[in-house]
């Protein structure tokens, strides 16, 4: 039987105490032994995925041995690609608004694991977490002895497996699931998502998902459930749109088209609001009303449009990769206060360079090109030679804590810088800074922080 071992996952956000084992350290100590379990795995987000392995068998058995946790939440399941995380978070806050209590599963994970999986708007304990990903790979390893499917159970996987039973034993009425990749094949299409949301497709993943917008609409298309609703921004105008209208139909699924308007962050809201208009057909409590400014100010997730601050000068942290989303990433911004000083890249071996670096053409005319060890990344003089190439003022600065100081340093007090492409890059970035709250963000009038 064929066995793969994966690279080892970064350190998950804790330390272990020294002398005495205090209750603290008992629970990092659970999570931790947890995590050394996990390393053995494959873990697709952290090596190249051009030879993913296709198949919900191994997900679909570990589930099974863990009681099916995804049959009892309804849920709402979304992909996209540029906003699926964000706006998961504002249908989940509106959930909670209503007094439902509801799980979010978001990735990936920035800094540290228990960010992956919220729970009444709170990030899960580390112990809880820990228990039910011991649980998990348990039910693999019984797998491997039993040869049966979840034997080829991957870090994925385990993990999705074991937050869908944290929220079942949270007494969690509602799941909130971002897709990690894709949608017919990822490991979160285990759950039977009463509502299906695609945010919006451009092309990513090619290697995995297809080379065209139509190929990749049909992956994504594919968390579409028989008798569910769907949700778009795409109509069948366009070539993507007409693919997802088709699965809709095949599964005799309802569409909702919502046209896109604004900034990304309207675009998002607007989505939530349709899912959540949708649901209130089969629930009174519910409705798009509950998408209120309140909720749309706590839907922060790390390294999705987050500031931070760096020797006095604010970062804006993005993971995004993609082109086109790229493009909707830092428009905002950039229209209110003019460019950036500086954008800090670091990019996938796999994601679209000469893409990424004409969409962030718009954004700042000069380039810190870096990277990070932890990541299938690019080296920071081949990002450089290719920027370059292509006319940017581009620098080579191979370590990433220096990259984010010159760009704090051409920002200055009074100015703003980019971090961009990865987020791995983001979750260094975000060790290395300081929050920049909804009380203290920087200027522009999404984020208003002037004087």
């Amino acid at each position: 039987m064929r066995r793969e071992c994966g690279i080892h996952h970064a350190p998950l956000g804790f330390q272990a105490a020294a002398g005495a084992p205090t209750m603290s350290a008992m629970v990092a100590d659970e999570l931790a032994r947890a995590a050394g379990r996990l390393a053995l795995l494959v873990d697709w987000e952290r090596r190249a995925r051009s030879g993913m392995r296709p198949g919900l068998e191994p997900v679909r058995d570990l589930c099974a041995r863990l009681g099916d946790p995804q049959s009892r939440l309804r849920c709402v399941h979304v992909t996209g690609s540029k906003g699926k995380g964000t706006t998961a978070a504002i249908v989940a806050g509106a959930l909670r608004k209503a007094g439902r209590k509801v799980g979010l599963y978001t990735s990936p994970h920035v800094e540290r694991i228990v960010e992956r999986l919220r729970i009444d708007g709170a990030e899960v304990e580390e112990d809880v977490l820990g228990r039910a990903l011991g649980r998990a790979l348990d039910a693999r390893d019984a797998a491997v002895r039993e040869a049966t499917p979840a034997d080829d159970a991957t870090w994925f996987d385990v993990v999705t497996a074991a937050c869908l039973l944290a929220m079942v034993e949270a007494g969690c009425e509602w799941a909130v699931v971002e897709v990690g990749l894709g949608g017919r094949l990822d490991s979160t299409n285990i759950v039977d998502g009463l509502v299906a949301v695609v945010v919006n497709i451009e092309l990513e993943h090619c290697d995995v998902l297809g080379p065209t917008r139509t190929h990749i609409a049909r992956e994504k298309g594919g968390i579409v459930k028989p008798g569910a609703t769907l949700v778009t921004s795409l109509d069948e105008d366009d070539e993507a749109g007409l693919v997802l209208r088709t699965i809709a139909l095949e599964r005799g699924a309802r569409r909702i088209v919502v046209p896109p308007r604004g900034s990304w962050r309207e675009r998002n809201a607007d989505l939530a609001r349709a899912v959540l208009a949708a649901l209130a057909e089969g629930d009174e409590g519910l409705g798009p009303g509950l998408v209120d400014d309140g909720v749309l100010a706590a839907a922060r997730l790390p390294a999705r449009g987050e500031w931070r601050e760096l020797d006095g000068a604010a970062l804006l942290l993005d993971g995004v990769h993609v082109p086109a989303a790229i493009e909707l990433a830092f428009a905002d911004e950039v229209r209110t206060r003019g460019k950036a000083a500086a954008v800090v890249l670091a990019l996938g071996r796999d994601k679209d360079l000469p893409g990424v670096l004409k969409a962030l053409r718009a954004t700042s005319d000069l380039l810190l090109c870096t990277s990070v060890a932890s990541g299938p990344l690019r080296g920071a003089e081949e990002l450089c030679e290719a920027a370059s190439a292509a006319g940017w003022n581009a620098r080579a600065v191979p370590d990433p804590l220096e990259a984010l100081r010159q760009a704090a340093a051409s920002a200055g007090p009074r100015g703003w810088a980019c971090v961009a492409g990865s987020f791995h890059l983001a979750g260094v970035a975000r060790r290395a800074t300081r929050s920049l709250d909804a009380k203290d963000p920087p200027c522009s009038p999404s984020s208003p922080m002037c004087s």
